[in-house]
């Protein structure tokens, strides 16, 4: 039965010790209470792990304002989650095709999605809160590919990376969890070394351009989910820049936000 909450703030860390969260799942809010009710989930241990993460907050015009724990970003509360800084990654090989995943099924959000090649946050960290030319959101791009799909890190040096644009999107994934990103969108060009990260990933393909319609297809027919970014991106850009890989620059644009909140 759910129930609300509101209790004077404890250690959270301590109460949110076991990884298996009962009906009952409380977080922080920034008035230091801690409240919200959920259905009963196994977390990963691994995954769990990594909500303690500090991801960077931003405003509607991406201004850093602090930092909240990956577990706060995506927690939704009143139908909505907090701002955050994000990215996403579409890695082309020499041939163009486009290195894409899906995820494993232990993600908290989006579990079992096909999605881009790599889509993450930088966190607020000195290396990654780095504004000038999006430099700590390419750091963060290579510390997650290598993370993600062992990708070396030579082979994705941050100054490879092409920022395109950002957008603004916002997603439920669950209920429970869900997304609420200023996304910038990077492409990086190369042949890689993969080595997928299982607890992340559990499938990797490459897709020719030619292709990617019937792959799109095939999944649908298939019931397999697609990630919203990576829909919203396939839908309004990928089909151009794809085009255009080898005058990707021409298509930068670092001073308008993409708002695309459904």
């Amino acid at each position: 039965m759910k129930a609300k909450v509101s209790v004077m703030a404890l250690n959270w860390r301590h109460t949110l010790s076991l990884q298996h969260m009962s009906s009952r799942i409380l977080h922080t809010t920034p008035r230091g209470f801690i409240k919200q009710t959920y259905h009963a989930q196994e977390i990963d241990p691994k995954q769990f792990a990594l909500l303690d993460e500090p991801c960077i907050l931003v405003d509607e015009n991406d201004t850093n304002i602090g930092s909240a724990s990956k577990r706060d970003c995506h927690l939704m509360q009143n139908g909505s989650s907090l701002l955050h800084r994000a990215f996403s990654v579409f890695l082309f090989n020499s041939s163009g095709e486009l290195l894409v995943h899906r995820r494993s099924n232990v993600k908290i959000t989006f579990p079992g999605h096909f999605t881009n090649t790599c889509c993450s946050h930088p966190l607020y960290t000195p290396l990654e809160i780095i504004e000038e030319d999006a430099w700590g959101v390419r750091n963060a791009a290579q510390r997650r590919l290598e993370f993600e799909l062992g990708i070396p890190p030579e082979q994705a040096m941050p100054e490879d990376f092409i920022y395109l644009t950002r957008i603004h999107y916002a997603s439920p994934s669950d209920g429970m969890w869900g997304e609420h990103e200023m996304d910038y969108i990077l492409f990086l060009r190369g042949d890689v070394l993969i080595n997928p990260n299982e607890n992340e990933v559990q499938d990797v393909q490459y897709v020719k351009r030619e292709g990617f319609d019937k792959f799109l297809k095939e999944l649908k027919e298939s019931n397999i989910p697609i990630t919203p970014w990576f829909h919203l991106v396939a839908q309004k850009f990928l089909p151009l820049w794809w085009k255009n890989l080898d005058n990707l620059k021409k298509f930068a644009d670092h001073h308008h936000i993409h708002r695309m909140i459904e």
